[in-house]
């Protein structure tokens, strides 16, 4: 694609600035080596698999996919639904080596290649290419690599040794949607420890109704269609079986009519298998152990919650001595228990539990004070001490562990750096993406009685008195923050700073980090409270901050961010003057149920609620521009949400704009993000009058 504007023009060049980066990264059973996902440049969007040598510093190539197959595209088009589908799930858009999977001690690694399957002796650099049973998807090895389980057509393989799950019309051995998209599993087999067996995922959708996809750009091409669970439909029916070979079959079984949704699975040695399941409202979550021999499950943990069980990634866990580590929320705070006796004080706010870490500590990822930073912490499960392993603003994550090894990514406002630790000292792992092109140093303040995050961005040079459009960049939704001391976060708001706009970003109410009750504001209705936070911040930074000229104010988002950007000047056109609404959900009777239900309830339980935060009716009464953007081969947000509210404004007279994107999906990969910003900053430039600084 071409792009005029320099800015827009190196995004697209280099994949938003990820081109380049390491990803990925695996650390061998005894921290001796790594293997890790990247690109060989700032400008090359194809991934390859590399070895990386903590004691030296050295890295290698072992896998090239444009050596293995010449002349690929690494098209979409060209991999397996099911592969296709998950990327979307997870935002991966990598048209190399999407993923792998290695054996502990890195010797042997596979992936997937449009289909075909590779092992690769990392020690070599040698790939072979395994025989399939047709296009597959998730290969795994067991333990010693000798045997790869993958997914073709729906069933579970074995190479060597053919398909291992019953011929019966179910999915086997992948995730549902629901599970992918909203419950943070995105796998659905997993190979025994001594690789006599795999735990599968055996998944029905028959009974979900069916999304339906056509490319009006390519008439000729048939529509594609996948089974979606609709709010308060019918959920894919998800059962784990034990498969041996020779066809040997065992069931676990759970009461899966009233914990219907499984989270997580993995086996805890040959004799146990440990697994999360949840009821349909997320209020209630079970760990339980499970006999592969008798498929029989047992109780070992339950966390409850009047409003939902907000998932904590990393819990439950059970520690080696059989204690079970759960998410234990107060109002003030996100913290973890310990056979139910809290750990952590209400400073803290629990992001993550990494795992078990020295002398059997935990390392943990949370925030400790402003909600704009993260840190890493070593947290003594026998008396709660704490030990920072981080510092300085920013938000620092464990990207591997193993051993006495410590990876850590620290993003902070003057950039990205990826350390490991190890006994021997500290070294950086090689990053070869493009420098970011500016070091924004957008305003943090908390404001309101609420304390509400907030961020405002000039213009670079921007001169004090010069009244300036304010433009809302909002996303506004549960599970996502945006107001952080992260670099990424703002380059492209401060590049529509730079086109004549304040930028401001609001974390509302129902976003994540502050509190349990600052996020659970929004129980059984969306609207209101994000719409009312969102104004009475611009009204407190408004009168913090003179050059921001609140007669003029536009809004953009997508996704959660589009619909909010559609409420703000459907439901306030006293406040918002125009709005750029991208994928946006327009009525939540057509989104998930996983999602969905978590937080409003089913639609027959909180008729009302769903109604309200239902931006079809609000139609006739649209007063101020409105632009909807929406890419038509979207799985997450159906086309349909922005097409049935252009509809009801089209009958009711009123003026509006659709941009349709054709096979753009969600996401919006491959430079899509930027040609759409060219269009977004015409529409609002002309609706707001904004002009660049001189």
């Amino acid at each position: 694609m071409t792009h005029t504007d320099p800015y827009l023009a190196l995004s697209a060049a280099t994949g938003r600035f990820g081109y380049g980066s390491p990803r990925a990264v695996t650390l061998a059973a005894d921290a001796s080596r790594a293997l890790f996902l990247r690109s060989t440049g700032a400008t090359d969007p194809v991934e390859r698999l590399w070895m990386y040598d903590p004691a030296t510093g050295r890295e290698r190539l072992v896998a090239d996919p444009a050596a293995l197959v010449p002349g690929r595209t690494g098209a979409a088009s060209a991999l397996p639904p099911l592969e296709r589908r998950l990327r979307e799930r997870i935002r991966l858009w990598a048209p190399g080596i999407g993923s792998f999977a290695a054996t502990d001690d890195l010797a042997q690694a596979v992936f997937a290649l449009d289909g075909r399957v590779f092992r690769c002796d990392t020690a070599t650099g040698t790939s072979t290419e395994l025989p399939v049973a047709a296009p597959a998807f998730d290969p795994r090895p067991n333990a010693d690599g000798s045997v790869v389980a993958y997914v073709a057509d729906g069933a579970l393989h074995l190479t060597p040794g053919g398909r291992i799950s019953p011929a019966d019309g179910a999915l086997w051995g992948v995730a549902e949607f629901a599970a992918q998209e909203e419950l943070g599993r995105l796998r659905g087999h997993w190979w025994a420890p001594d690789g006599t067996a795999v735990l599968a995922a055996r998944v029905d959708e028959s009974a979900l109704p069916l999304r339906h996809f056509a490319d009006p750009a390519h008439p000729e091409r048939a529509a594609e269609s996948f089974a979606y669970p609709q709010a308060g439909g019918p959920n894919a029916d998800v059962q784990l079986w034990v498969l041996r070979p020779g066809g040997a079959a065992t069931r676990l079984r759970w009461d899966a009519e009233q914990f219907p949704y499984l989270t997580a699975a993995g086996w805890e040695g040959d004799g146990e298998i440990l697994l999360t399941v949840a009821d349909r409202l997320q209020q209630n979550v079970l760990l339980l152990s499970a006999d592969p021999a008798t498929g029989a499950t047992r109780e070992l943990s339950r966390t409850e919650d009047e409003f939902w069980v907000d998932p904590l990634p990393g819990t439950p866990l059970r520690l080696a001595d059989g204690r079970v580590l759960t998410s234990a929320d107060t109002p003030a705070a996100r913290g973890v228990a310990l056979d139910g006796k809290i750990l952590t004080d209400e400073r803290l706010q629990v992001r993550r539990v990494v795992g078990p870490w020295r002398d059997g500590r935990l390392l943990i990822e949370a925030g400790d004070g402003d909600p704009a930073d993260q840190h890493v912490f070593l947290l003594d499960p026998d008396t709660g001490a704490l030990e920072k392993l981080t510092g300085g603003a920013g938000v620092h994550a464990v990207a591997a562990h193993a051993g006495d090894a410590l990876l850590l990514t620290s993003a902070s406002p003057d950039g990205v750096r990826r350390e490991l630790r190890t006994a021997a000292g500290r070294t950086d792992l090689p990053d070869l993406a493009a420098e970011l092109p500016y070091r924004p140093r957008p305003l943090l303040a908390r404001v309101t009685e609420l304390g509400l995050p907030t961020a405002v961005l000039y213009p670079q040079g921007h001169r004090s008195g010069r009244k300036l459009p304010v433009l809302l960049d909002v996303y506004g939704g549960p599970g996502f923050q945006v107001v952080a001391n992260e670099p990424r976060r703002w380059q492209f708001k401060q590049w529509w700073a730079d086109q004549g706009f304040a930028v401001v970003t609001v974390d509302n109410r129902g976003t994540p980090f502050v509190s349990p009750d600052f996020t659970r504001a929004i129980f059984r209705r969306f609207s209101q409270v994000a719409l009312d936070d969102q104004v009475a911040a611009l009204q407190a930074l408004g009168a913090a901050h003179p050059d921001l000229d609140l007669r003029r104010v536009g809004v953009r988002g997508w996704s959660y961010g589009g619909y909010l950007a559609a409420l703000a000047v459907l439901r306030r056109p006293d406040v918002f003057h125009a709005a750029s609404a991208g994928a946006p959900p327009t009525d939540f009777r057509r989104y998930d149920t996983a999602y969905t239900e978590r937080y409003l309830g089913l639609p027959q339980d909180n008729p009302a609620g769903y109604a309200a935060d239902c931006l079809i009716d609000d139609a006739p009464g649209l007063s101020r521009p409105l632009l909807l953007i929406h890419g038509l081969a979207d799985d997450n947000v159906h086309p349909s949400h922005t097409l049935l509210l252009s509809e009801a404004l089209t009958r009711a007279g009123r003026e509006h704009s659709v941009l349709a994107l054709p096979g753009v999906s969600h996401m919006t990969p491959d430079g899509v993000l930027e040609q759409v910003a060219v269009q977004e900053l015409a529409f609002l430039r002309r609706e707001l009058g904004a002009t660049p600084s001189p």
